[in-house]
């Protein structure tokens, strides 16, 4: 059996030989340590790591090459630097404080979308038809992907993590009470540039998954209203599923921390029907399946935790995750980047009996 068959057969709650092997990828600081305790120098990125270990994915897998965000892409600049810390231009009218040595979410000083002069400005770098969202040889691209035995992907966007990103949270919370027409506004454009893109790609080639990154969840729930939610997102999600499905796309990843149980229904509805990384401590795994059946698709779910404690956390973990497992529609994966507490003999300890668990039988 293949990757794509593995892939495609493990979501349709298929028989399989074994799931994929797949793994969500690493913090900076982890990779350093792993430097200094074995892992060879020049395995510096996720991709590095994940193909130096023999992983099959996530950094691994394939994604069609056409760009569905803000295009072109807005240089950064460095005004300041003091010790460990930068103060950046983000390019698109922010300014951000990075922190160099540890890997940490920019703490924006400025956001780049305050207001609808703002959106004004930024609103041409969401055009469809920009050159450079194709590479140049994409018809030569589009028959690579003819034959293959692995799965491909189009990555979506975000419709709440972008703006989110753009406006920070208290400006886009606000701002779904007092300007709600204006992020509609925002989001009807993304929907359509999604949608203008997406199709003209799928003309040409077929793809078996498409990707979201929304990131709009903490520990105790979402960032924004379900009621706001199921308004402003779900119905707009759906004009792109729908338009997915015509091309047979009917794997649909989101990419969401914190507890994401009260978003659930509403993506199910919007045709999102796989959640990712699934963080143990905050989003109980099996109530999800209990609840909603083989409609919904899981992938992570491994207590980053569970590795920090050693041998006997992961054997505890994998037991607990067993009966998943064996229901289907779910590859395991850490439940997001594996953190610097986590040795590198740890961790390859993790990975060997993972393999086993999952029934691969090349174990390093």
């Amino acid at each position: 059996m293949n990757h794509r068959e593995r892939f495609l057969r493990t979501f349709e709650f298929k028989e399989v030989d074994r799931v994929p092997d797949y793994e969500f990828g690493y913090w900076t600081e982890t990779i350093d340590r792993w430097h200094r305790e074995g892992l060879p120098i020049d395995k510096k990125t996720d991709r590095d790591i994940e193909l130096y270990l023999g992983l099959e994915g996530w950094d691994c897998i394939e994604m069609l090459p056409v760009r569905t965000g803000l295009w072109p892409t807005l240089p950064e600049r460095i005004i300041k630097e003091d010790g460990d810390r930068a103060i950046i231009d983000d390019g698109m009218g922010g300014i951000y404080v990075r922190t160099k040595s540890t890997s940490s979410v920019p703490h924006y000083i400025r956001h780049p979308l305050k207001n609808r002069d703002d959106w004004e400005r930024l609103r041409p770098f969401f055009d469809p038809n920009t050159p450079g969202r194709f590479p140049l040889n994409w018809e030569e691209v589009a028959a690579s992907y003819k034959e293959r035995d692995y799965p491909l992907g189009i990555h979506v966007g975000s419709l709440y993590g972008w703006l989110r990103n753009w406006m920070g949270v208290e400006r886009i919370s606000i701002a779904f009470y007092r300007d709600p027409d204006w992020i509609g506004e925002i989001m009807d454009t993304l929907v359509n540039l999604w949608i203008e893109v997406i199709r003209r790609a799928l003309r040409d080639v077929r793809v078996d998954f498409a990707t979201w990154w929304e990131d709009m969840c903490y520990s105790r729930g979402p960032l924004i209203s379900v009621r706001h939610f199921e308004e402003f997102m779900v119905p707009r999600y759906r004009r792109v599923t729908e338009m997915l499905k015509e091309y047979g796309v009917h794997i649909n990843i989101v990419d969401c921390d914190g507890d994401i149980s009260l978003l659930v229904p509403g993506w199910l509805k919007a045709g999102i029907n796989c959640m990712f990384p699934l963080e143990a401590r905050f989003t109980d795994v099996y109530r999800l399946r209990e609840e909603y059946g083989n409609k919904l698709l899981l992938m992570g779910g491994i207590n980053k935790f569970a590795l920090m404690a050693g041998e006997k956390g992961i054997e505890k973990e994998l037991e607990r995750l067993t009966p998943l497992l064996r229901d289907g529609g779910y590859i395991p994966t850490v439940d997001h980047r594996v953190p610097p507490e986590v040795s590198y003999q740890t961790y390859l300890y993790y990975l060997r009996r993972k393999r086993e668990w999952i029934g691969r039988k090349d174990i390093f």
